[in-house]
């Protein structure tokens, strides 16, 4: 809102009026507006929970310091969602169509979020919403998601090529299209067409393409928005790691918006898309706000309200600035978190059948608890994925250059 109101100051010249024309500066007003709101409400919203008595029900795994968690408010994913909706509706073009999609995704996939705890807090069911419709949601919102980028003609990709004018002058220029392109790392030409997947069907099957990316943009939805869900098992683990995914997806959100930085790595170009870093800025500032009360000890739990929606901004961030090849890369922990549970639930099984026994890879999964199982500080265990979560980030960008 506040873009608009100074877009009309400026043009009627009052002093100052124009920084708000300049992404960076809105973005780091977002970022500072979120982490603010975090950390001021966030008190006020754990002592509203815990005196409505909205705390977690611990179930006993045997892991040390566990039920010292009973009765810790959960569904801070409150915050989170608070900080991130305040700071872009005062600070983003908010009638820019990858903003409506990041508001519709926070929205959409944190409703379902609340929903579940909702139903395990006041309804004492420990399961939640049935995982049937969570799966209802998740493709609901991916179906969407995946139906605007096909349809809207305000979101397109642009090839950038040198034309010599009459003068015999090289020219920079750039061609918008409607196009299912999107970028892969290590590889020089690292620009390659979802319809490819079905280039072996003779003739025109658009629509078959269009049901393709569809579905790659569900299960990607689904798998990152699950892998941060089981993440959030220990004190800031969630929030931290994903603080470094938000922090890489700026900087590609940055590059692929600006058509200098797009030209100098020969990356591709998305027009407008450089209006998602005032809201990446905003997620930022929201799970480092978030951080500072669920750090060990923790005070409040994010909840599936907050891990769910952590996961489907994420996902669809990664999507919208076709970067989501590189989501094993900078979600690393997400990806062997999800992985971890899958080797051990499949080993079992097959063990089970074979040898009439179950039998484990890890001493418990997700992956953070096979490490505490082994007597690791719950800090330290933190401390090293984030670490690690860091270094992944790191890489992730680093392969903008690397081909």
């Amino acid at each position: 809102m506040l873009y608009y109101l100074f877009t009309y100051l400026d043009k009627i010249d009052v002093p100052g009026a124009g920084l708000f024309s300049f992404i960076s500066f809105r973005a780091s007003a977002s970022f500072m507006a979120s982490l603010l709101f975090a950390l001021l409400f966030g008190k006020k919203i754990i002592n509203f929970l815990r005196k409505k008595q909205i705390g977690e029900t611990v179930r006993d795994l045997g892991l040390e310091g566990q039920l010292q968690k009973q009765g810790t408010p959960t569904m801070g994913g409150l915050i989170i969602i608070g900080a991130i909706l305040s700071s872009v509706l005062l600070f983003a073009k908010i009638f820019n169509i990858y903003i409506l999609i990041m508001l519709l995704t926070t929205v959409w996939i944190g409703s379902l979020g609340f929903l579940d705890d909702y139903i395990k807090i006041f309804k004492k069911n420990k399961e939640g919403l049935k995982g049937k419709f969570k799966l209802i949601a998740q493709l609901g919102l991916g179906v969407i998601v995946g139906a605007m980028i096909l349809f809207s003609p305000d979101i397109t990709v642009a090839h950038i090529k040198d034309i010599k004018t009459e003068n015999g002058i090289t020219e920079k220029t750039f061609v918008q299209e409607k196009s299912l392109e999107t970028t892969i790392p290590f590889v020089k030409d690292n620009q390659i067409d979802y319809s490819l997947i079905l280039s072996f069907i003779k003739g025109e099957h658009k629509m078959l393409d269009g049901l393709v990316f569809i579905a790659i943009v569900i299960l990607i939805i689904m798998a990152v928005s699950n892998g941060v869900n089981l993440t959030d098992g220990l004190d800031g683990l969630a929030a931290g790691t994903s603080t470094a995914s938000a922090g890489v997806l700026m900087v590609f959100a940055y590059v692929t918006g600006n058509v200098i930085f797009a030209d100098y790595l020969s990356i591709m170009y998305v027009p407008d898309i450089g209006e998602m870093v005032v809201f990446l800025s905003a997620f930022t500032g929201a799970t480092v706000g978030f951080l500072w009360y669920n750090s060990y000890p923790a005070q409040i739990f994010m909840g599936d309200t907050g891990s769910l929606t952590i996961g489907g901004i994420i996902a669809v961030s990664a999507i919208l600035i076709r970067k989501e090849w590189l989501l094993p890369i900078f979600g690393g922990i997400f990806l062997v978190e999800n992985l971890s549970v899958m080797m051990q639930v499949g080993y079992f099984k097959y063990t089970k059948r074979k040898y009439g026994e179950g039998r484990r890879i890890f001493l418990m999964s997700p992956l953070h608890h096979h490490f505490q199982r082994k007597g690791i500080p719950e800090a330290k265990i933190v401390a090293r994925f984030i670490i690690v979560a860091i270094f992944l980030a790191i890489f992730s960008v680093i392969t903008l250059k690397i081909r």
